[in-house]
């Protein structure tokens, strides 16, 4: 089914009143033609990701589904009747459904760990691919490493990008205690439960004694791996305090990324990994586990490497599981890092969704995002998501709403929340089957399905949304309808530019439950307004907003709606959403004088100021920037930038004398040549 085709019958099955104009399904083509075939110099914002674990996704060849019978450790766990073991998902499964994905609008393949695993430990198997053993090969349940270089060419002629699932944190658990795992280290740790997470000071008198099994002296590749000393070895994590970035995680091998070795030899194995295989770019896990020194050398050196490798827009983003932007831009600042998985995201769609809070939850989130806008990263940068591998699935969550939901809500609450993903600031992130309706009874394993015909019981049992169909069956369903779903928001999301890379400014919220969430996107150098209005009630809603045009055109219906009084009144069927675009750019506007509010404020090394600009608040839709350098002593350097009200600045004091003097240069510019600026320097005890 082509583009054109698969939109209308999208809006027959979704009742929606028409489809996007036919200039807009031009400009869809148009675009297809230009950035989305040319996969190596897109930007990121431009990208539609589909998050994936190969294993539970499509047997393309049955013959490695044991592993490597030659490489014991890495050989066995196929049973695909438990949800722990491995189900034969591969590089040639994912390739053969390229077609899918593609017709959905998916530009970006990240998938979960693919490098060679331990394959059993126990009763369990690394299946996921956290379990890393050699980091020169794909793990063989998957595949071999042709079949890696296969899939990526045969994804990047089609214009799509392949992202790797990467680990620094740890290695597979090989390491043993005696005092925890026995003389021989015969016992697992998630076998033999914890081990008492040990203090560095309590380590100097009272160290574990370190064993390795007998035949696992030199399992791990690069070589320099096997020696312990490369670890930390203080028992396993609790996740709290000094344990969370030196305690094993699960009781897998803790690496010291203290050391200036093990920093170097990690670099080393990733940029071999980005001239073997020229992936387009990197998630990387655990981030928070491991010390922020080590991204603020380890991040720079690879996207330098895979950029002078001839992959111009290599992209990293790190998963910190935390909610809170001031902890999550920590990595996007002192840890140097592009960007983050957008947890506080995440959180605030569940508020909204599950939680049925009014919608100033989002607003609360967004007025935050000042704090990723430093001078080599901002929040449009950071891939955003509503349900994972880990936390559990949307639909999921949807079971826990106050007000219980017909199948016909559900599949409502899915787009609408996939709508918000999809055109407010950030990257989307599609988890897989999500599209087929896949909701799972839990979180971790009950959240892995399969989507090729399962034979686990608990999968089996399990009724999918908006089909009659179960995880038993083949469920590539492109009629789904949250499949033709997600391929229009696609359709869309490509089409207007302005819903990729525009500024986002919230305009109206509810504070009193569940209603109408409105906010602009707007380009800096084409300020043509997009307004969305998403109603997040099972009620009709409507909002009067003031215009910034005399006139709109409803993206998704192609009517024009006219301004009345300075006002565009919008309304809204329950669960839904509409996008207007004005019919022209937004005027430029004097600035006024740029004052400071109050006093700097301090927390920790991180310290805010915060500004007002006298005319421009007073704009729906303000088009300006501000920027903020600081000089410390060797010349001013861009610390923060701000696009959006209110209006702050962002910086770090950490490394400085008590008493040291910080001048602070801040301009604001309208782009129509008006420029204002303020000086200040403050020092601190």
């Amino acid at each position: 089914m082509n583009r054109i085709a698969l939109a209308s019958s999208l809006a027959m099955a979704l009742g929606i009143a028409g489809c996007s104009s036919q200039v807009d399904q031009a400009k869809t083509t148009t675009v297809k033609k230009d950035i989305y075939a040319d996969y190596l110099n897109r930007d990121v914002r431009d990208d539609v990701f589909y998050f994936v674990m190969p294993d539970r996704f499509h047997n393309g060849d049955p013959s490695n589904d044991m592993g490597n019978p030659d490489i014991p450790e890495s050989y066995g766990g196929f049973d695909p009747s438990k949800k722990s073991h491995f189900h034969g998902g591969d590089m040639k499964g994912l390739q053969d459904k390229l077609d899918y994905l593609e017709d959905m609008g998916v530009t970006a393949i990240w998938m979960t760990p693919i490098l060679r695993n331990q394959a059993v430990q126990g009763n369990i198997t690394g299946y996921h691919g956290y379990w890393v053993l050699d980091f020169t090969e794909i793990d063989p349940h998957l595949g071999s490493n042709q079949d890696l270089k296969n899939l990526i060419n045969a994804a990047h002629a089609r214009g799509m990008k392949v992202y790797f699932d990467i680990i620094t944190n740890h290695t597979a658990d090989v390491i043993k205690y005696t005092e925890c795992h026995g003389e021989k280290g015969e016992k697992w740790s998630l076998d033999s439960g914890s081990c008492p997470f040990r203090s560095k000071e309590e380590i100097k008198t009272n160290p574990y004694t370190i064993v390795i099994p007998e035949g696992s002296e030199n399992i791990k590749v690069p070589e320099w791996l096997n020696d312990p000393i490369y670890y930390h070895n203080q028992g396993d994590s609790f996740w709290q305090g000094e344990s969370s970035v030196y305690g094993d995680f699960a009781g897998l091998d803790d690496v010291n990324t203290d050391d200036p070795r093990v920093v170097k030899g990690m670099i080393e194995i990733f940029k071999d990994i980005v001239d073997d295989f020229k992936p387009d770019g990197f998630r990387v896990d655990t981030v928070k586990h491991v010390n922020t020194e080590f991204w603020a050398e380890f991040t720079p050196a690879i996207m330098k490497h895979a950029q002078d490798a001839g992959i111009p827009n290599f992209h990293i983003f790190g998963e910190v599981y935390d909610g809170n932007p001031k902890i999550l831009s920590h990595y996007t600042s002192d840890g140097n890092m592009p960007a983050i998985l957008d947890f506080g995201f995440q959180g605030a769609a569940y508020d909204l969704f599950v939680n049925e809070s009014g919608t100033h939850k989002l607003k609360e989130l967004i007025d935050q995002d000042d704090v990723y806008n430093d001078g080599d990263s901002n929040v449009h940068l950071n891939p955003t998501f509503i349900g994972n591998h880990d936390m559990g699935r949307f639909a999921h969550f949807l079971d826990k709403v106050k007000t219980p939901l017909t199948e016909a809500q559900k599949i409502d609450k899915i787009v609408v929340a996939h709508a918000l993903m999809y055109f407010s600031r950030g990257i989307p992130v599609i988890y897989y089957g999500d599209e087929q309706g896949f909701a799972g009874k839990g979180n971790d394993m009950a959240a892995r399905q399969d989507m090729m015909p399962s034979k686990v019981a608990e999968f089996a049992s399990e009724d999918l949304v908006g089909t009659d169909k179960t995880p038993a069956d083949d469920n590539f369903d492109k009629d789904h309808p949250l499949y033709q779903a997600f391929a229009e928001l696609g359709s869309i999301y490509k089409a207007h530019s302005a819903l990729r890379r525009g500024e986002h400014h919230t305009r109206y919220v509810t504070t009193d439950g569940p209603g109408i969430y409105a906010f602009s996107r707007v380009e800096l150098d084409n300020p043509v307004e997009y307004l969305l209005v998403f109603n997040t009630s099972l009620a009709d809603k409507s909002v009067s907003l003031q215009a910034t045009a005399n006139g709109y055109s409803d993206v998704l219906s192609g009517q024009a709606v006219a301004t009345s009084g300075g006002k565009v009144n919008v309304s809204v069927a329950p669960l839904t959403y509409k996008i207007l675009k004005a019919n022209s750019a937004i005027k430029p506007s004097k600035l006024g004088k740029l004052s400071l509010i109050g006093e700097p404020v301090k927390e920790g090394t991180d310290v805010e100021l915060k500004y007002a600009l006298s005319n421009i608040e007073q704009n729906p839709v303000p088009v300006f920037e501000l920027t903020t350098l600081i000089d410390t002593g060797s010349g001013f350097k861009k610390v923060s930038f701000d696009n959006t009200l209110p209006l702050t600045a962002q910086f770090d004091i950490s490394g400085l004398a008590k008493g040291s003097v910080v001048k602070v240069k801040t301009s604001a510019t309208n782009f129509n040549g008006e420029v204002v600026e303020a000086m200040h320097s403050f020092s601190f005890d």
